[in-house]
């Protein structure tokens, strides 16, 4: 194993990483929640687009069910 260490070691260390990265995503989604305004920023940045590529765009993500219709 590298730098010498055993193999219990080297996965207790991997499984308590990926814990944490597992529970400190989990609270960022929980606390700061990232997609709560997805929609609207969406939509404001299609506003930079031409009429036609925003009408297309806007039914493509509507069909996947990314954008709420509005």
């Amino acid at each position: 194993m590298p730098a010498g260490v055993t193999w219990g070691q080297y996965i207790a260390f991997s499984t308590a990483a990926m814990l944490s990265m597992l529970a400190g995503s989990q609270t960022v989604h929980q606390y700061y929640r990232p997609l709560q305004d997805l929609s609207d920023y969406i939509n404001k940045e299609l506003k930079n687009l031409p009429e036609n590529v925003q009408v297309k765009i806007k039914q493509e993500l509507q069909e996947e069910g990314v954008l709420n219709k509005s």
